[in-house]
């Protein structure tokens, strides 16, 4: 492995946060929870992503799957955490979640809806560079459907490998910057078939795989695992598949661990 100092040395004069794309979700962060609403099809996304989390986080920490609490004792930071999605089922499974977004009206939706389902969740408004000048460390990183959306990403996976502990595992959901991904998430999901609102993507601002492992290696991380994310419209659910050139997931670990 190469020396990582330089690529490292670089987040300090970035700020991984854009203005335009933070707008985008405070204009619908009150919809969160609203299963039928503008966030309809990260509801449908959830439980692929759910039960990809799970399984990988109890296969690296060599932990039963299928226990009521299976992630008790793990630290684990949710970033742009939105209204919750995933930070409220992490915390059902034991883990002790951080949930933190940059903007302010998801972290109080967040809060809200954490308050009525009775769950102990830290949601704090930021980003990675206000975690890292507590010299804070996580066991899991949630890094879903984020780096298509910061301002420059080698910038942004370096702070979130500042903030992994060691032996932890990271995870990273995005989209590939492809034809097909045009065509089915943006053309497809946001003109045709309205399950998002127009403009919520920005095609030149998704990330190749080959990019992705690029960053995380930079970062002094590797990739360890990735899969594609495949929409069946016939059953009406997303699955696991073998096709990167849409949705895709990768976890990532420290390099030398």
């Amino acid at each position: 492995m190469t020396d990582n100092t330089e690529g490292v040395s670089h987040r300090v004069a970035e700020d991984s946060r854009d203005p335009a794309e933070l707008a985008k979700f405070e204009a619908m962060a009150t919809e969160w929870w609203d299963p039928k609403g503008k966030f309809k099809p990260l509801h449908k996304f959830n439980p692929v992503r759910l039960d990809y989390i799970r399984t990988q986080i109890c296969r690296h920490f060599d932990r039963p799957e299928h226990v009521d609490h299976p992630l008790k004792g793990l630290n684990l930071l949710d970033i742009g955490c939105g209204g919750g999605l995933l930070s409220e089922p992490m915390a059902r499974l034991g883990a002790e979640v951080t949930g933190v977004d940059a903007v302010e009206t998801n972290i109080q939706t967040a809060r809200l809806h954490a308050q009525r389902e009775g769950l102990t969740i830290h949601y704090r408004t930021g980003s990675t560079d206000s975690l890292l000048s507590e010299n804070l460390k996580y066991d899991v990183i949630l890094n879903m459907e984020v780096v298509e959306h910061v301002a420059h990403v080698p910038s942004f996976i370096a702070d979130c490998a500042q903030l992994l502990a060691p032996g932890g595992i990271m995870f990273l959901a995005t989209l590939n910057r492809t034809l097909k991904a045009f065509g089915l998430a943006i053309i497809g999901a946001e003109y045709v078939l309205g399950w998002l609102p127009r403009g919520t993507h920005n095609w030149n601002k998704f990330v190749t795989p080959g990019e992705l492992e690029q960053a995380l290696h930079m970062a002094g991380l590797a990739m360890t695992q990735s899969t594609g994310v495949s929409f069946n419209p016939l059953s009406d659910q997303w699955r696991l598949s073998g096709d990167l050139d849409v949705n895709y997931m990768a976890t990532a670990g420290h390099a030398n661990s």
